[in-house]
């Protein structure tokens, strides 16, 4: 049987990354993309012969269509889609500059945009899958995070919308909603507020602690399988019950 095909934006670290492995322990094949070519070659040694890298940017146009041209080209078909390329910015509203909001707009939203756009016609031949990465403050107004709550938000609102879209071609179309991970962007995050630690974080969470990045792979990996079929226009928080308090 001919192996499906999933391309992963944000595919070279963190929850794409992730999401890349655990497809490939399912027998797919995967297209990782991102800017960083040197993250490129490192995800290939731990993903192994069948997953490729793709460079792009998600905040071009022109860099979306050719991702999902180019994973296309390479693998004959194109069977899924994890929208993970993504940025996090915490800044008051007053302090946000406009750079800043197009800067998050271009790569949340739009880039989420583009490359559904884009895929959608390979996955409508294949009866394929779409799971979309928003975050807890899609769902509810983080402090300090608004423009980045608005982008979220609004992949949100798009994913239901296009799952309604897409659903007389079969096509299916989900929304992953995380809470805090235990990756690259959350170090940086600590980094940069030496106030911030592990164990406050922990606190905020029911489970009292911090996602894997497997964790959110295994979910994304469920909606885009059989095994989620009937499900469609779902919003899935995966945060430890941080948006039930």
């Amino acid at each position: 049987m001919t192996k499906k095909v999933a391309l992963i934006s944000g595919g070279t670290s963190g929850i794409g990354l992730a999401t890349a492995a655990v497809l490939l322990e399912r027998q797919w094949r995967v297209a990782v993309s991102g800017r960083s070519a040197e993250r490129g070659a490192q995800a290939l040694e731990r993903l192994g012969r069948d997953a490729v890298y793709i460079p792009g940017d998600v905040s071009s146009d022109a860099d979306c269509a050719a991702m999902v041209q180019q994973t296309v080209e390479h693998f004959g078909r194109l069977d899924g889609l994890v929208t993970s390329a993504g940025q996090y910015e915490e800044k008051l509203l007053e302090n946000t500059a406009s750079e800043d909001m197009q800067r998050l707009f271009a790569v949340n939203v739009y880039g989420t945009i583009s490359l559904c756009r884009y895929a959608l016609p390979h996955l409508k031949g294949t009866v394929g899958a779409i799971v979309t990465i928003s975050s807890d403050a899609g769902i509810q107004g983080n402090v300090g995070c608004s423009l980045y709550s608005a982008t979220k938000g609004a992949v949100v609102a798009f994913t239901r919308s296009l799952a309604l879209e897409a659903a007389p071609h079969q096509v299916r179309v989900n929304c992953l909603c995380p809470g805090d991970v235990e990756t690259p962007l959350l170090e940086r995050q600590l980094q940069a507020d030496p106030t911030l630690t592990i164990d406050a974080m922990k606190e905020q969470y029911p489970l009292y602690r911090l996602a894997k990045p497997e964790e959110v792979g295994r979910a994304a990996a469920f909606l885009l399988s059989s095994d989620a079929s009937f499900i469609t226009a779902a919003v899935l928080p995966v945060d430890g019950g941080l948006t039930s308090w």
